[in-house]
């Protein structure tokens, strides 16, 4: 027997729910919502809806060895830098704290290096860029259940604009 996703509870069927409105951007739709809350709204009787999704990735650069290098590098000390002040602040560091700063930097710096250059050469030159990715929805979409969907519709009509 298989056991019910526990995010059921929190994440209810949307399909029983009714369409109070539409907007074109995340940030409309989350700024209705609000209002809503403002006005004594039950908004946990209301779900954001993104519909038509696509993903969307940016192109940022090219990706050769030295970039891959200097990305690796830089990630690494970044990265060093944190557990070396965590070790540092915990005592873990030798008790100097900017001693465990510097060697966390070194020994990050040098994994991030390495670690990005075996990537890129197990890549095999078939992913020779670097970019960034999400999500993007055609439109944002308030649905809330049939019971308190005329009542959301009516305080959204008073929505004032910006």
């Amino acid at each position: 027997m298989t056991q019910p996703d526990p995010r059921s509870a929190l994440i209810p069927d949307q399909s029983a729910r009714v369409n109070v409105a539409t907007y074109a951007t995340y940030p409309e739709a989350q700024r209705a919502v609000d209002y809503l809350s403002d006005q004594r709204f039950p908004v946990e009787r209301t779900a954001i809806v993104g519909e038509g999704l696509k993903t969307v990735e940016q192109v940022t650069g090219r990706l050769d060895w030295g970039r891959a290098a200097t990305l690796g590098f830089g990630q690494g000390i970044f990265i060093g830098l944190f557990i070396g002040l965590l070790f540092g602040l915990l005592g873990l560091g030798g008790g100097n704290l900017i001693y465990a700063a510097a060697y966390g930097m070194v020994m990050g710096a040098l994994t991030g290096l390495l670690w990005s250059v075996v990537g890129y050469a197990m890549s095999g030159g078939r992913r020779d860029f670097t970019s960034v990715g999400g999500m993007r929805a055609e439109r944002y979409v308030i649905l809330a259940d049939a019971e308190v969907a005329e009542q959301a519709r009516t305080l959204l009509s008073n929505l004032p604009t910006r």
